[in-house]
């Protein structure tokens, strides 16, 4: 797994290396736009809305809510990444944290209309992504939710033929998103859906219980 150093070092060819595994339909990027704008298209559904993105990268999606009026706030590892996406996009809040150590001021007392995650939370493992979910859920309002887009299968199963398929370049030190199990650990934190888009990637949606 990639530490600070390389995500930052990583940061200026991202977007290219994400490109020529979404377009050649392979592991791990397959389904990349398709994820991409379908967060969008939800988020789009409230007008100048707050939002938190997790791991914004070099600012892709959030980019694009920005120019159409929504308030970014967001956290990402790579200062390298903040620094592309802040060029992008200068007056949204843009935060260097590790998500283990949980959330910054001030984004850990502010509220969000909705939160993206795309292509981070695999760095976190099981246990760790449960713990974070309940994190995120205190910071979301009532009718607000939670996108997850991400390397992600229906079942354990259908992760363990897709690593079988790709043993030569698989990342035995990312935690992918078997389903199932997820919303096993979740299911008394909050509502979930999982809508699958690729062979190896998906949406996540959560929502908080009502009453």
């Amino acid at each position: 797994m990639l530490n600070k150093q390389g995500f930052d070092l990583w940061a200026n060819d991202y977007d290219r290396t994400v490109q020529l595994s979404e377009e050649n339909n392979e592991y791990p990027f397959a389904g990349y736009k398709e994820i991409l704008k379908g967060i969008y298209n939800e988020a789009m559904q409230k007008e100048r809305s707050a939002v938190l993105d997790i791991g914004f990268g070099t600012g892709v999606l959030t980019t694009r809510l920005y120019e159409n009026g929504h308030q970014i706030d967001g956290i990402d590892f790579s200062e390298e990444m903040i620094a592309i996406a802040q060029e992008k996009m200068p007056k949204a809040r843009l935060l260097q944290g590790d998500i283990t150590n949980g959330l910054p001021e001030p984004i850990a007392s502010s509220s969000y209309d909705t939160i993206i995650s795309t292509y981070a939370l695999h760095h976190l493992t099981d246990e760790e992504k449960t713990v974070f979910i309940e994190t995120l859920l205190k910071q979301l309002k009532p009718d607000g939710k939670i996108y997850i887009g991400d390397i992600a299968f229906r079942t354990r199963a259908n992760l363990a033929a897709c690593r079988l398929d790709n043993l030569r370049h698989w990342d035995e030190d990312e935690f992918y998103f078997a389903y199932d199990e997820f919303e096993e650990a979740i299911a008394g934190l909050c509502h979930s859906e999982f809508h699958p888009v690729s062979h190896c990637g998906g949406v996540i949606v959560l929502s908080k219980k009502q009453g």
